[in-house]
């Protein structure tokens, strides 16, 4: 209580005196452009004066009434009004505002007494039938779903694009009542109104100021005729995909226009939905999704889902982070995903160690497009177009067509580049990359072409994510794509047909981590391993609005509540419903430990029992690209041990990181000192349920120590032995080597010692600590796994 007490105060105080008259330099000169500002202020008691009784809106609004000169409103009263100035105040996340201030103005704004940071609006981007049972899930008195209630009593707030509320995914029969707790609300706009909202979808609201500040509407501007509704509704798809991924309904019957059919189920299928609309049709704002997290947590989420993230930045100018740490003081859960930037190592977005950072691995699933070739050879690829057996032209092959040597456009198949005298009733075949898969066969179609090929790249690797093309179409992997242009340049007529083969379940070894899926190690925090978790990604079948064609596409007439989707955007909304689950089998567990039991409880092999493999490499996947393993939700509603974290815990973790008290405030919102916090707690680690060790230049470091404290959470008189795989090169001693725990609730501590003194010439190295339950008697016994990765500098 002692900590939570320090984020109480939401009323702010800006120092505001005749200092401010320095400002209207800047604030005059009429031809500088306003951008978009999110402005951190101190606590109101930290800055010696001021109204406490003033709402934050009106303090704010009194502050931009003073720095806006009186010149500037009357040259343009619209422009410089100062209610039109501030765009979201906000009260539980973040103690600030966002404005629309100049360069200048915001420059002045820094060095004022009371203003913590002042810094510019970041764009960030958007990060099924069949995965759930994947994930273990069924319908079974002892089965996971049973034991968490179907996560009822949870609601999910999903910050993305919006939610179509008319999907059967939202559909209410059967679910429980509203919570009493519940204080969000049913925001009317465009097409939307307070019943559209119902037990299913408890909340939809949409946040659009920071957007439009800096995309203002412009005819001229193509990305702004998109449509788009003034409103918590979907017109882009991704919000209503991911939020049924979660928490969506049961239904029966659900298909990609006849592919992938079978019962579409969130992971959490009894929780409830709160939708919350932060991104538009380029992207999302940092104003925006502050301003969502901040509704989200004072309307009373447990979970927070965002698919969504940038690069990997200090986590002191991460409004994503520092909204989700007071989001998770205040007992929110939040989930996202770790980006699409993989395979590149240190990748990883959304690092901060209070969230749950997930990449996105393959299923089992495929949906075989083969490639016949004139020289009867036949080459495996993959597509969900909804075609039969043969291409509709009497059972004739398609002449092909490569733009080898021609225009890289053309190559890459992108709109307007394709000649209908080279195309026109042929099969193209066009490059990845540039453009959008599903892009390029409307270029094909457009130019009169028959069929396409997606050719993958040497980067693309046998990398296979399926779209739902306008065109007969299949994606070939890069080893195929190689010797489908070599047949193309060895005969004067290359001919092909394709042959779709339907949906095959089991055929293929799974999860594996996608190739797109970001890696750590984590930049920001290197002693934190990040991604957490993995979880399915890869061609993922979720709800889909009735005014998108199931391609995405514009010119797509055609109309299916369902369609798939592959990114680490898709895996975290199953991350999202699992954490509900959780929660609802234990309401009373802080996010750490809802995390920790997600993670220790992962599965590091496939559904044939070896190590899951990596994507990029085909070899197996290491813990900077998988983090703990693939998530299992049945273990994890009973993961017999957890490692909880004190919010307090956090203050100290990014004193470790050297980062200064100013620094520190701007994540935290309290003032703190941290050379007495690391003096009061020396040799501090974070009890995180991963090991991460990282030595750092020029100290000549070799060994250090970690310790850690395990809650136990399963059957009282347990008793749990240490098993250690160390690191090739690493000696790894954990003391005491078996934890006996008399009751539920009792707290037991161990160290781990890393000595890396005999791994010379490496950059990275992992094993793992698994703590194992001895007999209990009846039931399983409990494995609470620990991946353990130990980096060195990069010479």
């Amino acid at each position: 209580m002692g900590f939570l007490h320090l984020f109480a105060s939401h009323v702010v105080f800006l120092f505001l005196s005749s200092s401010l008259v320095f400002l209207h330099g800047a604030a005059a000169d009429q031809e500088e452009a306003l951008r978009t500002y999110i402005v951190q202020l101190h606590p109101l008691g930290s800055t010696g004066g001021g109204d406490a009784t003033s709402s934050d809106h009106d303090w704010h609004l009194a502050f931009l009434i003073k720095s806006v000169p009186s010149s500037a409103e009357q040259d343009d009263k619209r422009q410089w009004k100062p209610s039109s100035r501030l765009l979201y105040s906000y009260h539980t996340v973040f103690d600030g505002f966002a404005a629309r201030l100049s360069v200048g103005e915001a420059a002045a704004l820094r060095a004022l007494q009371g203003v913590a940071s002042v810094r510019e609006d970041r764009r960030v981007e958007l990060h099924t039938t069949y995965s759930y049972r994947f994930l273990g899930l069924n319908v079974c008195p002892t089965g996971a779903w049973a034991r968490a209630r179907y996560g009822r009593g949870v609601v999910v707030g999903v910050l993305d694009t919006g939610v179509w509320p008319e999907s059967p995914s939202f559909d209410d029969r059967g679910m429980p009542p509203v919570p009493d707790r519940w204080r969000g609300v049913c925001e009317t706009g465009e097409r939307f109104n307070a019943t559209n909202c119902n037990r299913k979808l408890v909340g939809a609201r949409f946040y659009s100021k920071g957007h439009r500040a800096n995309y203002p509407t412009d005819p001229s501007d193509a990305a702004a005729r998109t449509r788009e509704y003034a409103s918590p509704r979907d017109a882009h798809g991704h919000g209503t995909h991911t939020a049924s991924t979660a928490a969506g309904a049961a239904v029966a019957g659900a298909s990609v226009l006849g592919a992938g059919a079978g019962e579409a189920r969130g992971v959490a299928p009894g929780a409830h939905v709160a939708a919350y609309k932060v991104c538009w049709f380029n992207g999302c704002f940092s104003s925006d999704i502050l301003a969502g997290m901040d509704d989200a947590v004072r309307d009373g989420v447990d979970v927070l889902s965002l698919s969504l993230g940038g690069f990997p930045i200090p986590l002191f100018e991460d409004s994503i982070a520092i909204g989700s740490f007071r989001a998770t003081v205040r007992g929110v859960s939040v989930v996202s995903a770790a980006g699409n930037n993989g395979p590149e190592p240190s990748s990883v977005a959304n690092e901060a160690p209070w969230m749950l950072t997930v990449g996105a691995a393959t299923l089992d699933r495929r949906f075989p497009a083969y490639v016949g070739l004139g020289n009867g050879r036949v080459l495996y690829g993959e597509s969900m177009y909804p075609g039969k057996v043969d291409l509709k032209n009497g059972g004739k092959a398609l002449e092909l067509f490569y733009a080898a040597g021609g225009s890289r456009e053309a190559m890459y198949c992108m709109k307007g580049s394709l000649s209908a005298a080279d195309v026109a009733g042929k099969m193209v075949v066009c490059d990845r990359g540039i453009t959008g898969r599903a892009d390029k066969g409307q270029a094909v179609k457009e130019a009169g072409g028959a069929a396409m090929v997606l050719a993958n790249s040497e980067i693309n690797r046998q990398e296979d994510s399926v779209d739902v093309h306008v065109l007969p179409a299949t994606l070939v992997g890069y080893q195929e794509a190689v010797e489908l242009k070599k047949y193309i340049s060895s005969t004067p007529r290359p001919v092909a047909r394709i042959a779709f083969g339907g949906t095959r379940i089991g055929r293929a070894r799974a999860p594996a981590v996608a190739l797109f899926s970001a890696r750590g190690p984590s930049v920001t925090s290197p002693s934190v391993l990040k991604p957490d978790v993995i979880a399915p990604g890869v061609n993922i079948i979720a709800a889909w609005p009735g005014s998108v064609g199931p391609s995405g596409l514009d010119g797509d007439a055609r109309r299916s509540n369902f369609t798939v989707l592959s990114g680490t955007s898709m895996a975290c909304p199953h991350v999202s419903g699992i954490a509900a689950l959780v929660r609802s089998a234990h309401p009373s567990w802080s996010p750490a430990m809802v995390r920790s039991a997600i993670m220790t409880t992962a599965d590091v092999t496939d559904r044939q029992g070896k190590p899951i493999t990596d994507g990029d490499s085909g070899e197996r996947a290491d813990a900077f690209a998988m983090g703990a393993g693939h998530v299992n939700p049945a273990l994890a509603v009973d993961p017999g041990l957890v490692y909880d974290i004190e919010p307090a815990d956090y203050v100290t973790h990014l004193c470790t990181l050297g980062y200064t008290q100013r620094e520190v405030f701007k994540i935290t919102h309290s003032a703190v000192n941290c050379s007495e916090l690391l003096h009061a707690n020396p040799g501090f680690t974070l009890n995180y349920p991963s090991i991460a060790v990282a030595f750092k230049d020029g100290g000549g470091e070799t060994s250090t120590v970690l310790r850690r404290t395990v809650t136990n959470v399963g059957a009282p008189n347990s008793t749990y032995t240490a098993r250690v795989g160390a690191p090739v090169g690493v000696k790894v001693t954990v003391a005491p080597t078996t934890l006996a725990f008399a009751e539920f609730g009792e707290k037991k501590s161990f160290q781990v010692r890393v000595d890396a003194s005999a791994a010379a010439g490496k950059d990275s190295a992992e094993g793992y600590l698994v703590w194992k339950q001895r007999s209990a008697g009846q039931g399983r016994r409990r494995t609470v796994r620990s991946p353990i990765a130990v980096t060195w500098p990069v010479e």
